[in-house]
Order: structure tokens, then C-alpha cells, then sequence
């Protein structure tokens, strides 16, 4: 059977439009909290301006080089963007229909209003007067354009105000208006939503200076005045001659990144043609790239209304504090994870033990050396702290700083600098490849010799996101994983290409070969008559060669069960192709970032976790980790997760034969959703401990992060971008 048939593939970039549909349904969900609501349209914001930045730039260039190639799915790249921009502009039409129908309305019925200029009472006026006229308008800059000033480069995603402007005289010889064009950028140093004076009564930046306008205009008439944005190619494009010279290529690239094509262009939708026309010309913008806006411009405005509203807490989800296992509070990490394996799901479990790991090893007189892959940090990252600290303290540090994290970049030359300033030996990754696998490893001098132990995680070791998303981690001290570690770092530090390791599989070297061979374990079992399946989760799916393999599974008989939150170029429900493949998407409060792989080996069930979604790019051309699960209670334990996961009848979606995505049809089911069900379970168990700790003290442990205490973003521009 012919697999590779363009029908049995969804193109890759449409079906990322239908994941930020799904997140825009929560928007949409009544049973969501409000303020969430409004949280998810921003959300939705973020991930389309991601998108445009890197996804249509890639088309874009393609199709200005007339690079006609079809993709899996037999589209050529000016067939792609045709169908990206419909869907897209369906999208826009959609989450602005949300906002001003739902959101907004039911936002005002209890008292939380975003006013516009002439709804606002004497007092909030002589506010606004007053904070223009201190605050604003010595920052504002009015850029004229005329025949000796040309119109202003518009940085990328800056919020701006295009006018037309009369002189107040007539010109004497024509007798008509001088018509003039300016524009300005609404300043983003300030706070776009503007608390009035009222409770909960705000307005928009843009909105305040429009009022003000012919303050900075003096001898003019302010005609039209409306809000405009563009977004432009972002897609980072680094030449890699040396890694040695490759801090210096990052750092140029972020300078000149910005004086790039616009990809899209919003304006008001009520903007007249006159000025429409003008700044599609000096934007050199093309018509299908424009979209008009029916409402403020830039929805991620949203999340920062929310965090501003005030006594409203019911419309928002509860916080929580992960659980911490009492192995992981006691005071030495090293000999909890001698004992035996220990597995971390976050946010339910806390990160607090994963900095204090690398705390206790930075000031373990025993501790020799630490060596750790970073992909994304925080800005304010204690990991980080900890490294430099331990250099200081004598230990060797060797890190590798992913310097091409998309968006990530400029915070992580930043921090490999100050590395090395602090004497850690800092790696800048492999040339063509971006590092992305989660590795920490200690080495220890212990009285029975060198000992090694590891956390191997599926996501970054970013503090602040740890609260958002749900990663999957397993801190171990098994012997044949630390010499896999050992190699892998080799591998990234020196000039080792290791071809075999003893527990993991890496990527782009192995791991590739290893699952199409468990695959086609499961393959040959199903042909032999006995009971087969495999069951994976990951957050995009469209490798060419891994959906075939799946379609050649299933077509054998082969059971096959996924989760994949955003991209699946599969299709389901294809008779003998698809028809034993099953695909889920949970899109809820948390993101969902775990990768998780398990074959049913004839009841052996081999299982593993992994920072590696089945992409290309991830398989192919990154340094990825995939590491077994060996332990049986954590086996169950994963298996019991995912087996959650998968009968979720409250977040979960299903796809259809048709390609659409459908919620459960939970009629005669209890609800089940997965992801409040396990934040139940966590605080059900740190109440437990409370209670035995009451009758058992033990040492205490203070947590080193806060508590989650807001939802995640679902999308493109966090740890879980288009670039994971």
C-alpha cells in the first residue's frame, strides 16, 4: 500500500490554525471562568502573531523565490498562504465576534468596563488630562511625512496611530486644505490598560492619546486618527560556519532582525481609504496580507486587563501549590535518588525539588562537576544562580545554552555571557543543530568511587513556565544512564559521535531507528496474531516518515492511541490506513508538553519519556533525548496518567474522519477533566502529609518558587512556542 499519497496528510500550517481554534473555544466555553475567558483570546493573539512571524515568513520566502515544491500534502507554498489567510481571517472574525458579544458584555454586567474617551465622568477626564499632559506627551514622538520626511521604519509588533491632519489656513492659491499624513507609536513603556479612578474602570493607551492628539499637532486639525500594527518576518537565520563564532552571528541577527518583510498588517476597520491606501504603500504591504479589526487592536491586552481587575477572584482559577514528595524534602537529594528512581509530573508535583537539586549539588563538598543542557530559562532563573554559584565554589560547570531558542535568544546570550564570566565552560551548541534535550547531570566522589546522578526531563528547566505547563521528569542514579549522559555531553562538548548508547536513544542520531523499531515490534506482533498497540503523546505530529510508519501499524492491526495538543498531519478514520489510529487534543488551563511513548511489547509495556515531538525538525535536525522508564510502580504510575489523560470527556477533543476536531460526547459519562482532577490529587496529598507531619514532624522545607497562581498561556510564544 502506498502511504505517502498527498491524501493521507493534512497540511502542516493549516492544521496549526485549527489548534489555535480549539484554544479560542475556551474562550468561548461558558463553564470557563470569565476573566480565563478573556485570557484564552489573548492567548490566541500570541500564538497568530508567532505564526505569522515564522510560519508565513518561511512560505513567503519560498513563494518569492518560486520555490513551487509541494508539501506532504501535495500543497505548493502560494497554495498554503492562499489557504492560511481564509482561515485566518475566518479566525480574527471569530475572536473579535467572541470579545465584543460575550467577553465584554458580560465583563460590564458586573462591573468591569473598558471605556471609550466619551464615556468617561468629570473626574476620570481631569485624570487622563493630567496624565497626558505629564506623563504621555513628553514621551510621544509625531513622525510628519512629506516630501523631506520619508515615512518611519514601524518596528515589528508596535502598536501605532496613523492620521490625517489639515492645516487650520487655506492655501491662498489653490483655495483647498493642505492635506498631511503622520503617524506615531503608541509608547510601550507605559501599561496599555489604564486603571481610572472608579473601581475596575480602565482604558485603552491608544484611546487616550487619539483624545490628545491636536496637542501635538498645533496648527492642524486632527481628520482621522487610527490604530494600526504590523507583523514582520522574524524567522531567525543564522549561518553557522564555526559555533565558535556563532554568539557573534546570534547577536547580529537580533540587531537587524526587526528591518524585515511586513507579513501582516492590522488596521482599524472603519479606516478610511485614503489612509488605508497610504499605509499599505509605505508599509509595502500587500491587500490579502491586511486584515481589518473590528475592535482594539492586539488582543494580548487582555491578560494585562485581567491581572488589573480587582475583587474578582471567583472569575478566575483557583491557585495551587505543587506537591512535594517527602523524598524530595529531605535535606541530601543524592541519597533519596540512590534508593530508587523518582518521577515528577509539574505543575501537580513542584519544580522547588529541580532547583534544589541543582542547589545542593553547587554546594556539595562531594559534588566534582555539573553539567546541564539549557533551552529556555527565566529571566530571573535560580538554576542559573545555583550554576555560577557552584563554579565559585571550585565544582566544574559545563552548560550548554541553546542560543537559538526561538525568541529566547537574546535572554540566553545574556546568560551564557555571564556564565562564562563566572567561570562555567559554556557550549553554544552543535553546528546545524539546535540542542533541545533536558539533561542535568551531577558527578559525585563518593567512598565506593564516582557516582553519577541525573534528571532527564520532557520540558525546559524554566522556573516560571514549570507552573504552566505539564512536564514529565525522573531523577535517577542508574549506572548504564549515567555513562549515556556522560556520552551525550561528550557528544556536545568534544568531538565523541557515539553510535550506541545503553538506555537512551538520541536525536538526530538514533532515535529516529529506535522508534520505527519498537514500532515495527508492535507490527510484527499483530501479524503473529497477538495483542498489539502503542500509545503516544506529544504536542505535534508531522514527520513524514513516522505517519507512515504509524499507517503501516495500523493497517497491520496495530491499536494506536494519541494525544497531540497542537499539529497532526494525520488523517484518521482512512479505511486500512487509519482506521485503528484514535487522535485526542486536550486543550485546558495547563498546557499540555509532556512527550510520552509506549509500546504494549507483548505485556512487557517499554515505556519512555522524551523532549522530542514527532517533527522533522526534532527528529532530524536536533540534539533530542528519549529515556526509559524502568521502575514499575513509575510505569504504573505514567501509564495510570495517561489512561487519565485519554478518558478526559471535559478539555478533549476528538478528531474525525472529516478533519474536525470534536468535543467528547459525555452523555450518561460523569465529567471527567484530567487536568483539575490531578491538581485535586496533588493538594489531596500535600493535606495528607500536613495531617502526618502534625504526629511526625520532619525537617521542614521551604519552597523556592511561589505558587501557581495564574493559567497558562496555550501557544506558540512560551516554552512550548512553534520552535519546541
Amino acid at each position: 500500500m502506498d502511504f505517502s499519497d498527498p491524501s493521507l496528510y493534512v497540511n502542516r500550517e493549516l492544521s496549526w490554525v485549527d489548534f489555535d481554534d480549539r484554544v479560542l473555544e475556551e474562550a468561548r466555553d461558558k463553564n470557563n471562568p470569565l476573566l480565563e475567558r478573556a485570557r484564552f483570546i489573548g492567548i490566541t493573539q500570541s500564538n497568530l502573531d508567532e505564526f505569522f512571524m515564522v510560519r508565513v515568513a518561511s512560505l513567503r520566502k519560498m513563494e518569492d523565490v518560486n520555490y513551487t515544491k509541494p508539501d506532504v500534502s501535495g500543497m505548493q507554498p502560494s497554495e498554503q498562504l492562499e489557504a492560511i489567510s481564509e482561515k485566518v481571517h475566518q479566525l480574527v472574525e471569530k475572536q473579535y465576534s467572541t470579545l465584543n458579544r460575550s467577553i465584554v458584555p458580560q465583563m460590564e454586567t458586573i462591573g468591569i468596563h473598558l471605556r471609550q474617551y466619551d464615556e468617561l465622568n468629570s473626574a476620570q477626564v481631569s485624570f487622563l488630562t493630567q496624565y497626558f499632559r505629564e506623563v504621555l506627551y513628553p514621551v510621544l514622538t509625531p513622525m510628519a511625512v512629506d516630501v523631506s520626511r520619508p515615512f518611519p521604519f514601524i518596528s515589528n509588533n508596535t502598536l501605532n496611530i496613523a492620521l490625517r491632519l489639515v492645516k487650520n489656513t487655506k492655501d491662498e492659491e489653490s483655495g483647498k486644505k493642505e492635506h498631511r499624513f503622520a503617524t506615531i507609536q503608541v509608547p510601550d513603556t507605559f501599561n496599555r490598560v489604564v486603571s481610572l479612578p472608579g473601581m475596575n474602570e480602565f482604558i485603552l493607551l491608544e484611546e487616550v492619546i487619539k483624545h490628545f492628539l491636536g496637542e501635538l499637532f498645533s496648527g492642524f486639525k486632527v481628520k482621522e486618527a487610527r490604530a494600526y500594527r504590523v507583523i514582520r518576518d522574524m524567522d531567525f537565520d543564522v549561518t553557522e560556519e564555526d559555533a565558535s563564532d556563532l554568539l557573534k552571528e546570534v547577536e547580529h541577527e537580533l540587531a537587524v532582525r526587526d528591518h524585515t518583510q511586513v507579513m501582516r498588517l492590522e488596521i482599524e476597520a472603519d479606516m478610511s481609504k485614503q489612509l488605508r491606501k497610504q499605509l499599505i504603500h509605505d508599509l509595502q504591504a500587500r491587500e490579502k496580507d491586511v486584515y481589518d479589526i473590528k475592535g482594539p487592536i492586539d488582543l494580548r491586552f487582555l491578560s494585562k486587563l485581567v491581572k488589573q481587575v480587582k475583587g474578582h477572584s471567583e472569575l478566575m482559577y483557583p491557585s495551587f501549590t505543587g506537591y512535594i514528595q517527602p523524598a524530595l524534602r529531605q535535606d541530601n537529594l543524592f541519597d533519596e535518588i540512590k534508593k530508587r528512581d523518582i518521577f515528577v509530573q509539574h505543575p501537580y508535583d513542584s519544580f522547588d525539588p529541580v532547583v534544589k537539586f541543582v542547589h545542593e549539588a553547587a554546594t556539595d563538598p562531594d559534588t566534582l562537576a555539573i553539567k546541564m543542557t539549557l533551552y529556555r530559562v527565566s529571566s530571573q532563573s535560580p538554576i542559573i544562580k545555583y550554576l555560577a554559584q557552584a563554579a565559585r565554589n571550585g565544582k566544574q560547570v559545563t552548560v550548554l545554552v541553546e542560543l537559538k531558542a526561538r525568541f529566547d535568544e537574546e535572554n540566553n546570550v545574556k546568560w551564557a555571557q555571564m556564565l562564562e564570566r563566572e567561570g562555567c565552560h559554556v557550549i553554544y551548541g552543535l553546528v546545524g543543530l539546535k540542542t533541545h534535550c533536558k539533561l542535568l547531570l551531577v558527578v559525585r566522589q563518593e567512598p565506593d568511587g564516582i557516582k553519577r546522578y541525573m534528571h532527564m526531563a520532557t520540558g525546559n528547566y524554566n522556573d516560571v513556565t514549570a507552573h504552566l505547563y505539564t512536564d514529565m521528569g525522573l531523577f535517577t542514579a542508574d549506572p548504564l544512564m549515567g555513562i549515556d549522559a556522560s556520552n551525550i555531553f561528550n557528544m556536545l562538548s568534544g568531538f565523541s559521535e557515539p553510535d550506541h548508547f545503553e538506555r537512551v536513544a538520541i536525536a538526530p542520531t538514533t532515535l529516529r531507528g529506535f522508534l520505527y523499531d519498537r514500532i515495527d515490534d508492535e507490527i510484527a506482533n499483530a501479524k503473529a496474531g497477538l495483542p498489539a498497540a502503542i500509545k503516544m503523546k506529544m504536542n505535534s505530529l508531522s514527520d513524514k516518515g513516522m505517519i507512515e510508519k504509524l499507517y503501516e501499524a495500523s493497517a497491520a492491526g496495530v491499536k494506536i492511541s494519541l494525544i497531540v495538543r497542537g499539529i497532526v498531519c494525520l488523517k484518521v478514520g482512512v479505511p486500512g490506513v487509519s482506521d485503528n489510529i484514535t487522535v485526542h487534543s486536550i486543550v485546558g488551563r495547563l498546557l499540555e508538553h509532556s512527550r510520552i511513548y509506549d509500546f504494549y511489547a507483548n505485556g512487557e509495556h517499554q515505556l519512555y519519556l522524551s523532549s522530542a515531538d514527532l517533527m522533522t525538525r526534532n527528529i532530524s535536525r536536533r540534539v533530542e533525548l528519549l529515556f526509559p522508564i524502568l521502575q514499575d510502580d513509575i510505569k504504573e504510575r505514567v501509564g495510570h496518567i495517561y489512561d487519565q489523560m485519554w478518558h478526559d470527556n471535559v478539555k478533549t477533543r476528538v478528531l474525525h474522519a472529516d478533519g474536525t476536531w470534536q468535543k467528547v460526547d459525555r452523555r450518561g459519562l460523569a465529567p471527567l477533566d484530567v487536568q483539575d482532577s490531578l491538581i485535586k490529587e496533588a493538594a489531596h496529598k500535600s493535606q495528607a502529609d500536613a495531617k502526618l507531619a502534625t504526629s511526625q514532624p520532619q525537617t521542614p522545607f521551604v519552597p523556592l518558587m511561589r505558587p501557581l497562581d495564574e493559567t497558562a498561556t496555550d501557544g506558540a510564544n512560551d516554552d512550548d512556542s512553534d520552535d519546541e
